[in-house]
């Protein structure tokens, strides 16, 4: 038997457990509560099966920047954003679905429940007037007619006597706009006070390591570089990591030109920052960093929720001294593009990696992925041209 669903509305933020700004729930010391991203709301699910025991991720296969939607049936759709991830819009429907029943709530008093319909005259009683049109709409919060059928759409202008009485359908919770300006559903989730500390972005400088953006852009960026940032510079600059694995995996050394001996003196082990999207591989012996990797949570892949999207970028080299945008490649842009930028002669030679090999039970329809080396660094490609990782060393 599902557990009844009992949520309140807050406009322009939240929904229940769900924020648009963060989530409003306590999280084990393992987790991260890092604003509203895709990684973070799917760890909560899984964490709580008993109250969402029914979870379908839908997306685009094609396209790794398209929105995501997650569907806790039978009452809750999850929008996030196509490129960053993050949670967008919040829809609660089947109102009276008794399977599970559910209850919405606003300021302490019942909107909606087993025993109360919701409609449009309780709507306008509850929230006052608004502007004209085929739904309710207010900032941070807007009530629909239709289900998802989408029947014939209601006349617009104003409700005639018997349309007071018409049942709400469909709540969706976005971020409050400016007056009547409509919500696009494809954009992007504007900054708000959620994602300070967030990270904005990971500029890549090959053969060198990363530059660190955070939000508010005022804050100061951090810079890690390969041989020279240490493992306690990590935990002053990033916190401590929230998992530190001793690696074990030592097959690609078979391709390496470093004697056998001194690999095995010096194994390593990674610091995982998972709620970043990235690992440090540590020297054993030195302490400093030895390779990073940063992973594109595609989903249908693999490694798709284990690591928070990293929003990397490959910084090229400037044109002059006086150029301060140097040309980038993002983790969206296709693996023909980012190719052409690393190397514009011709392409490495592939191996080819399957990472269901170590999962018993994982199937995926395209599971294998290439590895691709370049001066500096390694890219795993998707079937669809896609970058899951890029490893930097």
């Amino acid at each position: 038997m599902f557990p009844e669903l009992d949520v309140e509305i807050r406009p322009g933020v939240g929904l229940g457990q769900f924020e648009l700004g963060m989530l409003q729930t306590s999280i084990s010391s393992e987790q991260c509560v890092d604003g509203m991203s895709l990684w973070t709301v799917l760890d909560l699910l899984r964490n709580d099966p008993h109250s969402f025991p029914q979870v379908d991720v839908k997306y685009d296969p094609d396209s790794p920047t398209t929105p995501v939607i997650l569907h806790l049936r039978p009452h809750l759709d999850l929008l996030f954003s196509g490129t960053y991830q993050r949670l967008h819009t919040i829809c609660m429907k089947k109102l009276q679905d008794p399977h599970p029943p559910a209850t919405l709530r606003y300021n302490k008093a019942t909107l909606s429940s087993p025993n109360e319909v919701l409609r449009r005259v309780g709507v306008s009683r509850t929230f006052g007037p608004t502007y004209a049109g085929d739904d309710l709409r207010y900032p941070g919060v807007w009530f629909s007619f239709e289900d998802d059928s989408r029947g014939e759409p209601l006349n617009s202008g104003s409700p005639h006597p018997e349309d007071k009485i018409q049942e709400v359908k469909r709540v969706i919770v976005c971020q409050k706009t400016a007056g009547d300006e409509a919500d696009d559903v494809l954009s992007e989730v504007r900054v708000c006070e959620a994602m300070l500390g967030d990270l904005e972005s990971a500029i890549i400088k090959v053969h060198d390591g990363l530059i660190l953006n955070f939000y508010p852009s005022s804050a100061p960026s951090v810079r890690i570089r390969i041989g020279i940032t240490t493992a306690q510079d990590l935990i002053c600059d990033l916190g401590s990591p929230v998992r530190v694995h001793y690696r074990e995996d030592n097959r690609m050394t078979i391709h390496s030109k470093t004697k056998k001996e001194d690999i095995e003196i010096d194994s390593g082990y990674f610091y995982n920052y998972f709620q970043h999207g990235i690992d440090f591989l540590i020297s054993g012996t030195t302490h400093v960093v030895k390779k990073i990797i940063l992973h594109t949570n595609i989903p249908g892949t693999a490694l798709f929720q284990r690591y928070k999207r990293c929003p990397w970028a490959i910084e090229g080299q400037p044109e002059d001294d006086e150029d301060d945008t140097p040309p980038r490649k993002w983790f969206y842009d296709r693996f023909e593009a980012i190719s052409h930028f690393l190397s514009p002669r011709e392409i490495p030679p592939t191996m080819q990696l399957d990472r269901t090999d170590e999962e018993d039970g994982l199937t995926l329809p395209s599971s294998t992925t290439k590895l691709l080396g370049f001066d500096g660094v390694v890219l795993e490609v998707t079937e669809a041209a896609h970058v899951v990782t890029v490893m930097l060393f």
